[in-house]
């Protein structure tokens, strides 16, 4: 990925055949620009017809330091007042100006300079920070709210929090986070070794970017912690600004220009001849960025030479509207060609999705598109699934199938469309995952093919705030499970659907930094601390959660660099982005994909043949927990004496030795640690007596009382087993519900005997009548 730059052969802005620094630009449109000038002139740029044409000419006094338009959708709704954009000077004011060049308003707002002025993300308030050392919030209309700092020296630059209830500025060479309610606490940290110039805050990622006069630009988190610094450039950093996606930013400083990936390293340096670039914007699209340049000239820049990859595909953007599709397996070379110029683009599960300004293009062979049109030009997301895809824009979620027809616009209150990303939304064939930017230790679960909420509408909520979501692709929408990364990085795995019982949350590995699903199975990988992990059959923690450790496969980290990050997992292949933006591949064994294949179309005697053939623990502990999650007894107990575990090769011949079906499901809920769901299933089955047996055998001494009480019968029985309980650990009794009960009733261990053998053999006859009544409904 690079930056295509652009320059006119003379510069705009010269006042009596002098340059004069470019100050400030501000996009309006995708392809309009308005840029001011120390000649006092606003200029308007249009790019589709290359027109530069005069908006105003600003009184002698006004000499422009910033230019900001107000945000053109306000929570995914688009906003129907007049343009109209705030321009801060040398003299202390702001004017408030529209598209024509009318100033609406002047206000006084700092002594000295006004260095900056920034509108919030929903336009409720403007903030300015001026050469005095203060920052100020004013109305929409220029009143003024409060001034919310004042420190001796001057503030340079500025910008919002992502819910727009916080604000970073620099003082010196410092950088605080202020946040608005007076009673909360600021942050402030030492950033650079020279004045901070410059900061830029996303929306989206909640990342942090500053550049000062030490010749770096570094990247930060929310709480002030580095997460990456540059080596010193040759002159100060002037300029930064992040793509409206957060996934790139620019660096601007003397004939300087550099594209960044959000992590921080970078993919490309440009060397235009600019001198120093004092302001970079990214159109909304976020595919080209302007510079305002100190020797008067506007630089335009767009993004060129993306790549995607895909199995034996690599599709690299090759010009704005122009993509070449490269196939590895024969060199064979196609070219594809758009009416307007790219936007985003995906390639997964065999097709290639691209969304210019007007539309979208689906390619499942590279002759004949599928093209319907957008509602809404700018998409900033597109997530792909075997059988749909998900298209996000400012406006809202759409999924459309892969025909082009669209299945469902999933809605919830407070939605804002504009900031979510990759890793706060995923996609299956069946379910929508998408965090909640308000609080966001929920996750909110949809439908794909109706939009609504799955269940009864409740959310998923956890403990902690979540950081990344991700569904896996496989098997029915019943066992559909997502995989979530907390504030802890600890990595968690849930059903989606629960049906009305609470959400049973498993931990599955600590210090996780980032997953992927496959594509074919339901393999998770991940970066755990500083190793490579795969967990080869993850629903193992529902079923067994003590053969989870024995089913993963871990590869030393040591031959990637710092903080790695996981880009896909197709196949047996995992993609890789090093810290230093460097690409490596892993391969991860085939033969688990095969035995989950196995398992799916329950070919039980193949998945064995595999384990014997492949002669890997890991797989024999794969196959014991798919087996018990199947009820495949047989297997399952040929798959733990594979890997010694005999406590539970015993356990399973016990289950498999129960008289009735409802007995045996009962004990391989009890296997998995369903305790109340195993009790609920004897009760149900009118099985009393293995109910009170089962919380008697957990020494769940008060419940086994209750239920003997509740259901009035062997009471008795509870009372001996106790009473052997205690006397083998030569301890007296004090519970003072079983002192009570033990006074009326009479211990007698033959009668006791005596009767449970009555229930098991009614248990016995009952089960061999309905095995008769079902062969005899087979035979007719």
């Amino acid at each position: 990925m690079r930056l295509k730059t652009s320059l006119l052969q003379e510069p705009k802005h010269i006042l009596f055949m002098t340059l004069e620094l470019v100050s400030c630009v501000g996009w309006t449109t995708a392809d309009e620009l308005y840029s001011c000038s120390e000649d006092h002139q606003i200029l308007k740029w249009n790019l589709l017809t290359s027109e530069t044409s005069l908006v105003v000419k600003l009184s002698e006094d006004i000499y422009p330091i910033d230019l900001h338009w107000f945000p053109k959708t306000v929570g995914g709704k688009k906003q129907n007042q007049t343009e109209i954009c705030v321009l801060t000077s040398t003299d202390g004011k702001f004017h408030l100006t529209t598209k024509i060049g009318r100033v609406e308003k002047s206000v006084e707002a700092h002594k000295g300079a006004v260095l900056a002025g920034r509108w919030n993300y929903d336009g409720t308030a403007l903030i300015t920070a001026g050469e005095d050392g203060q920052i100020k919030i004013w109305s929409k209309s220029g009143m003024l709210r409060s001034t919310l700092a004042s420190q001796g020296s001057p503030v340079y630059s500025v910008a919002w929090g992502p819910d727009s209830d916080r604000i970073l500025y620099t003082s010196g060479r410092q950088l605080v986070i202020k946040p608005l309610q007076p009673s909360a606490k600021s942050i402030q940290w030492k950033a650079h070794d020279g004045i901070v110039l410059k900061v830029d805050w996303n929306s989206v990622n909640d990342v942090i970017l500053s550049g000062g006069e030490d010749c770096k630009y570094k990247v930060w988190d929310s709480f002030g912690r580095l997460l990456y610094s540059s080596s010193s450039h040759d002159y100060p950093v002037t300029s930064l600004s992040w793509a409206p996606d957060g996934e790139v930013f620019a660096v601007g400083s003397f004939n300087t220009l550099r594209l960044c990936d959000k992590t921080g390293w970078s993919y490309a340096l440009e060397k235009p001849n600019t001198g120093s670039v004092f302001s970079l914007a990214w159109s909304a699209d976020g595919t080209q960025l302007a510079g305002a340049c100190g020797n008067g000239h506007v630089v335009f820049a767009h993004v060129v030479e993306q790549h995607w990859e895909w199995k034996n595909f690599v599709i690299t953007l090759t010009k704005r509207r122009t993509m070449q599709v490269r196939n590895v397996m024969n060199d064979a070379v196609d070219v594809l060609e758009f009416r307007d110029r790219v936007i985003k683009a995906s390639l997964a599960y065999g097709h290639l999705v691209v969304t210019t300004s007007l539309q979208c293009y689906v390619y499942k062979n590279w002759n004949t598109p599928l093209i319907f049109d957008l509602k809404e030009g700018t998409v900033s997301l597109i997530l792909q699934a075997e059988k749909h895809v998900l298209l996000v824009d400012g406006a809202g979620l759409y999924t459309f199938s892969y025909e082009g027809r669209l299945i469902s616009s999933p809605k919830f209150p407070g939605m804002r469309a504009d900031v979510l990303n990759a890793q706060g939304v995923s996609l299956s064939n069946d379910t929508i995952a998408i965090r909640d930017k308000s609080d966001e230790k929920v996750i909110l679960l949809f439908d794909t093919l109706t939009g609504k909420a799955i269940g009864d509408g409740k959310p998923l909520t956890h403990k902690l705030e979540v950081v990344e979501v991700a569904l896996d692709q496989c098997g029915p929408s019943t066992e559909r499970k997502i995989a979530l990364i907390d504030k802890n990085r600890d990595l968690y795995l849930t059903s989606v659907r629960h049906l009305g019982r609470e959400p049973k949350i498993c931990k599955i590995g600590s210090m996780v930094h980032s997953m992927a699903w496959n594509d074919g199975a339901n393999i998770l990988c991940g970066i755990q601390d500083n190793q490579f992990t795969v967990w080869y059959y993850p629903s193992a923690v529902f079923t067994d959660k003590e053969l989870l450790p024995k089913t993963l496969y871990i590869k030393d980290g040591s031959e990637f660099s710092r903080a790695p990050h996981i880009l896909s997992y197709v196949g047996t292949k995992v993609t890789l982005r090093q810290g230093d933006g460097s690409l490596v591949y892993s391969s991860v064994a085939p033969y688990p994909a095969l035995l989950h294949e196995y398992s799916t179309t329950a070919r039980w005697e193949d998945a064995l043949r595999l384990c014997r053939f492949a002669k890997d623990q890991s797989l024999w502990a794969c196959l014991a927990g798919m087996a018990m999650a199947n009820r495949e007894l047989t297997t399952a107990k040929m798959a733990y004496a594979a890997i010694g575990e005999l406590p539970r090769v015993q356990y399973i011949n016990f289950i498999k030795e129960q008289p009735s079906k409802e007995s045996s499901l009962a004990h391989m809920l009890m296997f998995s640690g369903q305790v109340q769901e195993a009790e609920a299933t004897l009760l149900q089955a009118g099985l009393i007596y293995q109910a009170i047996r089962v919380s008697i055998d957990l020494f769940n001494w008060e419940r086994a009382l209750e239920l003997a009480l509740k259901h009035k019968t062997h009471v008795d029985t509870v009372l001996a087993y106790r009473g052997k309980f205690l006397q083998k650990f030569g301890r007296k009794e004090t519970n003072k519900s079983f002192l009570q009960y033990a006074e009326g009733v009479e211990v007698d261990w033959e009668k006791i005997q005596a009767k449970i053998d009555m229930e098991l053999a009614k248990e016995r006859e009952k089960a061999a009548n309905a095995s008769v009544r079902s062969s005899l409904v087979t035979r007719r």
